[in-house]
């Protein structure tokens, strides 16, 4: 299908309306204190959890999705990096689904323009779809409570506790505490909060990769300024402190580059961290700490001096913190070499993508590989009843650095939902979930499964 008549489609079927009717019984769900029983719990409503809850729901599981902010998409919504991939490899889509159809709707209906998929691009940035992130969060609650998802915003877990049937899980809100019991749960958190709380072994690098807050900054003309002047004055500000390592995240490279794209991007927040609320705090008050540095100094350039502040993210995007120790570990040379796992749910298609001090230097993958994610690699070791999708999959650093992309996230967030609802309607485990019974189901639901 070309990609006006994939549009077009698009913008005419819609995710759906959500009925006033429908609203008393949501806002009920989850404004009081009392218990909760649910088939799914998911914690966490970023890229992938929002997948999660929508595909259990959809599958006929009661679902609960606990969200400690105030909207769904995560990094793509609330961290301002609205430009997910990849979902296509070589000429073909290896990636689709209930996260694909939200990102169409998306894009239809903010009127954007989708890449040409038929070529293999240059760099695989032109193969990232821009969507405007504040309409796919409202799309995604859309989708998500036409499925029946109840939605549990400003909420956090407080203590997890194994059951005979499933867990039981605290919750605190502002004015609320109360317990959510559930055959099965999902984490989602993107740092394996919930493992982490329940006791079971996690994995983390001594720093972590840097963070970046979303912004970008206007009123210039890049074509007027003069280049090795501002070069010159740039290397200045990082000798008297004015800026520091980091402000402009490839420290080596032309300032102007940063300019001409506004800095969207191009900024690293060192040691970012967002598995406490101290680290967090630290991470958000550094990001807007370094964006103030360089607008002061961006307005001291010649030609720049009316420069502004277009848009800002609330937050400091995270790229790493805990991975989880599954039942299997994504190495790099499992992605690097396109190994087609037994159990393969998804593809995942990015390259190695580590930033450290330096920047970043993408490793693209060889012609014609397309790596693969086991079910295992979302099961922590030992455990029952528990899964984890999004960038906290078992994985090594290096292959951990591709897998944690929007695109892969969303296919182990579908995964994990349909794993979840099918165990809970069979009284069984993931793992003990037919294989081919969780294959159906998916590619029901439209996503790719690969073999």
């Amino acid at each position: 299908m070309k990609r006006r008549d994939l549009l077009k489609a698009a913008s005419t079927v819609g995710v759906g309306a959500v009925a006033i009717g429908t609203l008393p019984r949501w806002t009920q769900a989850v404004s009081g204190g009392a218990d909760e029983h649910v088939d799914v719990l998911v914690i966490g409503g970023g890229t992938a959890g929002t997948i999660a809850a929508i595909q259990a729901a959809r599958a006929g599981a009661r679902t609960l999705l606990v969200e400690a902010g105030s909207q769904l998409g995560g990094t793509m919504t609330t961290g301002g990096v609205a430009a997910p991939g990849l979902f296509h490899a070589w000429g073909k889509q290896v990636i689709t689904g209930i996260g694909w159809d939200l990102i169409i709707h998306a894009l239809a209906l903010d009127g954007g323009t989708m890449p040409d998929f038929s070529q293999v691009p240059q760099s695989h940035s032109h193969h990232q779809v821009h969507i405007n992130g504040p309409i796919y969060a409202a799309l995604a609650e859309e989708a998500a409570l036409k499925e029946g998802v109840i939605l549990a915003y400003y909420e956090l877990p407080g203590g997890v506790t194994q059951t005979d049937g499933g867990w039981e899980v605290e919750t605190v809100g502002k004015g609320l505490r109360r317990r959510i019991s559930c055959r099965q749960l999902i984490d989602c958190t993107g740092g394996a909060d919930v493992v982490g709380m329940i006791g079971l072994p996690r994995l983390r690098e001594t720093e972590s990769q840097p963070g970046t807050l979303m912004f970008s900054f206007g009123n210039y003309d890049t074509h007027q300024l003069d280049a090795e002047l501002i070069q010159q004055r740039y290397r200045q500000a990082l000798a008297s402190g004015g800026l520091r390592p980091g402000d402009f995240q490839h420290a080596e490279g032309q300032f102007i580059n940063f300019l001409r794209c506004g800095g969207t991007n191009a900024q690293h927040v060192f040691g970012a961290d967002s598995s406490t609320s101290v680290t967090r705090t630290v991470a958000n008050v550094a990001g807007r700490a370094s964006m103030l540095r360089l607008l002061r100094f961006i307005r001291s350039l010649p030609g720049c001096e009316d420069a502004r502040l277009l848009r800002m993210q609330t937050e400091t995007a995270v790229r790493e913190t805990y991975r989880i120790v599954g039942e299997v570990q994504i190495t790099v040379e499992d992605y690097t070499s396109g190994r087609l796992f037994e159990d393969a749910i998804g593809y995942s298609f990015y390259p190695i993508d580590l930033h450290d001090h330096s920047g970043v230097k993408p490793q693209p993958l060889s012609p014609g590989v397309v790596p693969t994610i086991p079910l295992r690699a979302l099961v922590p070791r030992g455990s029952r009843n528990l899964l984890v999708a999004g960038r906290s999959v078992s994985s090594d650093r290096l292959a951990n650095s591709a897998l944690r992309v929007q695109a892969s996230c969303m296919a182990m967030g579908q995964a994990a939902g349909a794993a979840a609802a099918l165990a809970s309607q069979s009284g069984t485990t993931p793992l003990s979930v037919p294989f081919n019974e969780l294959t159906a189901l998916l590619r029901k639901h439209g996503a790719t499964v690969p073999g």
